[in-house]
């Protein structure tokens, strides 16, 4: 992957995974072709993953008034 693909934003890479996807599902791609976009597909996954976690991260270190870091979590919603 080159440094400008590293760079991409989570929905550039995403909507690059989704192209690929599409013409793998099409299945009239040569046996050469699709392990080739199979392994870029792997490739944007994996990156789409990592900027995930990055968020994650981020997430759980929300600031309070007092401006002590916190975990972060979601409250669910009781539908009972």
């Amino acid at each position: 992957m080159s440094d400008k693909e590293k760079h991409l934003t989570f929905e550039e890479a995403m909507e690059r995974l989704e192209e690929i996807v599409e013409k793998l599902e099409q299945g009239d791609v040569p046996l050469e072709e699709s392990i080739d976009l199979y392994q870029q597909g792997m490739k944007y996954s994996k990156l789409c993953h990592a900027k995930l976690q990055n968020v994650e991260k981020k997430m759980d270190l929300i600031m309070n008034e007092d401006g002590e870091a916190r975990p972060f979590a979601v409250q669910e919603e009781d539908l009972t």
